[in-house]
């Protein structure tokens, strides 16, 4: 594939990005502080930090200075992801790792409270991330890494179509424990099909009067990753 044509796409900036359920703003501790720590800190918050960087924060103000550096930070690039019908910030996700030369960025640092995990919103939130790498800047590549311990991380990244690539052994030290990455990634040729597989599953009309899905976002992903594979697969040249 030829690129010649080539050139290095913008830096994502802060911005909102607004979806049906959710809006994803650059996170703001006076605007986003007192909800990202209520999220991050109920019953499960042991599970919910298990795999990031940071250890749950014991109170408040021991949340601060991690707000203040998330907050100032150009990579990881943070945003709060906000309901749009109560207005609370119920989770925050990074773009990190971004290198506009090749057009390749990484989502990470993805929190989502017990409102939000699990919900139409958290899937949209991916998407509108995904959408605006895509779509918006013009980039070639998005990628999805997790300890590979992280079992449903890695299940999550499969239903919201980044296809696994492989397995880093001993790539990181977190938390003074080895680290094997298990690194999942879709591209751009990849993102026409995944866009329509994630607006037909976003769809009222796939949900019920109780809010049950009609149609599984991961079947979706699983038809557009199978009708690529087709499209793809060479054809026999004909015979005399």
């Amino acid at each position: 594939m030829s690129l010649t044509d080539w050139i290095p796409r913008p830096r994502p900036h802060r911005t909102n990005l607004d979806g049906d359920y959710i809006r994803l703003e650059p996170l703001d501790p006076a605007r986003h502080g007192d909800e990202l720590f209520e999220a991050g800190s109920g019953p499960d918050r042991d599970m919910l930090w298990r795999y990031l960087a940071d250890r749950p924060f014991p109170d408040r103000s021991s949340f601060e200075p991690w707000l203040a550096r998330a907050a100032a930070s150009e990579d990881p690039l943070f945003f709060a992801a906000v309901d749009r019908d109560t207005g609370r910030a119920e989770g925050r996700l990074a773009l990190m790792r971004i290198d506009p030369g090749n057009g390749v960025v990484e989502v990470g640092h993805i929190l989502f409270g017990p409102r939000l995990a699990r919900s139409r919103g958290a899937t949209e939130a991916i998407f509108l991330l995904a959408r605006w790498v895509f779509d918006g800047l013009g980039y070639r590549r998005f990628e999805w890494k997790c300890d590979n311990r992280n079992e449903p991380s890695k299940r999550a990244a499969v239903r919201f179509g980044f296809s696994y690539e492989g397995l880093f052994r001993q790539h990181m030290v977190v938390k003074g424990e080895n680290r094997d990455t298990a690194w999942f990634a879709m591209t751009d040729r990849d993102w026409p099909s995944r866009k329509a597989a994630y607006e037909q599953w976003l769809l009222p009309s796939n949900f019920d009067t109780t809010g049950r899905q009609v149609k599984a976002l991961s079947g979706l992903m699983e038809r557009a990753s199978s009708r690529e594979a087709e499209a793809n697969e060479p054809r026999n040249a004909p015979v005399g």
